[in-house]
């Protein structure tokens, strides 16, 4: 897999746990820096473990989508991203009235939501046959980085970022799926 649709997947992926991990840290009571380090590990260990499990899953039936699996994985990516981009759009306005946002029990919740979207990359990367070990710790990475990031910036912008992130990433995983498309056609 190319560096750059590589890095834009990873991005892309990163983008819903951006968004929650910038509502936690307007949300948190917590030190900002610890409680950023210990968002970005959860939520960068899960979406590079869904995408492993997505990815392991797969690898038992892509045989079976050898015809048309490059469609399979436009399909799956562009799927993502458009529910992303229609998430975003009937979110509801951020509120902290969630309880125990700083609690291991809603970051482990909050880390599972945020990849189940990576799992499905997962199988579409199996269908593409890339290296999983380099792409599952590009995507652990990245998501661990933008997460702290997302802490930090959210106890100060969270508020006003909001939702928009989602919506940067769903367009991000229509274009990577659509490349995927168009470079099978071509």
């Amino acid at each position: 897999m190319e560096p750059v649709s590589l890095f834009m997947i990873a991005v892309g992926l990163s983008m819903d746990a951006f968004a929650v991990a910038c509502v936690n840290g307007l949300c948190t009571v917590q030190e900002k820096y610890r409680y950023a380090l210990k968002v970005g590990l959860y939520f960068g260990f899960f979406q590079g473990l869904m995408t492993l499990i997505g990815y392991l899953s797969a690898s038992y039936v892509k045989s079976y989508f050898a015809s048309i699996d490059n469609w399979v994985a436009f399909g799956l990516l562009a799927g993502i991203g458009v529910h992303m981009i229609w998430q975003a759009s009937h979110q509801k306005e951020i509120s902290c009235d969630v309880r125990n946002v700083d609690s291991n029990r809603a970051l482990l919740t909050f880390s599972i939501a945020t990849s189940i979207d990576a799992l499905a990359v997962g199988i579409s990367l199996a269908i593409l046959e890339v290296n999983i070990s380099i792409v599952s710790s590009v995507i652990a990475i990245t998501t661990f980085t933008l997460s702290f990031i997302g802490v930090v910036i959210g106890k100060r912008f969270g508020y006003f970022l909001g939702n928009k992130t989602d919506y940067i990433g769903g367009f991000v995983l229509i274009l990577i799926g659509l490349k995927i498309l168009f470079e099978h056609i071509a």
